[in-house]
């Protein structure tokens, strides 16, 4: 009698047929995403996770170093009809947009983060949580910093519809 041992892999498993990131990306999504979406065209997933409107855009964003693990950073945002520059100091990008978002109306927590890389962009995927409901939300921009952004934005507006 032989004995082949089964282990469970402990990255999520998923076809790209079930998973329309990894149908479109080769990536799989977070498992507790890849349930939430399974089956989903690329075109609602887009919809859905990163909604194109929404009471929160993010227009100008800049950084500037003003000490050891201190940043400063303004951002100009789209609140409802309004447009306000806003700045916050921090000591990275997720800190400073937290502060941002909470001072426009819009406290949130990010309670799970993951990234992958998509050629020569980044994907950002945040389960988000405000007044105990808890939404999944995605950002893709050019660079690690602005998916992260964006994806938080994402979440906002999920979050707070207009």
């Amino acid at each position: 009698m032989s004995t082949n041992p089964s282990f469970a892999s402990p990255f999520p498993s998923s076809t790209t047929a079930a998973d329309p990131f990894a149908a479109r990306h080769g990536k799989p999504l977070p498992r507790e995403l890849c349930t939430e979406s399974a089956g989903m065209a690329w075109s609602a997933f887009e919809a859905v996770y990163a909604p194109s409107s929404g009471p929160f855009r993010l227009g100008s964003w800049s950084e500037t170093k003003t000490g050891p693990g201190m940043w400063d950073f303004e951002a100009t945002l789209g609140i409802g009809e309004s447009i306000c520059k806003t700045a916050a100091s921090a000591p990275g990008p997720v800190a400073a947009m937290t502060s941002m978002l909470y001072d426009a109306g819009c406290a949130m927590e990010i309670l799970s983060f993951h990234q992958h890389e998509i050629g020569h962009r980044t994907a950002t995927f945040l389960l988000c949580e405000r007044d105990g409901i808890r939404l999944w939300a995605m950002g893709i921009g050019e660079s690690h910093t602005e998916s992260t952004l964006r994806a938080m934005i994402s979440g906002a507006n999920r979050l707070q519809p207009a």
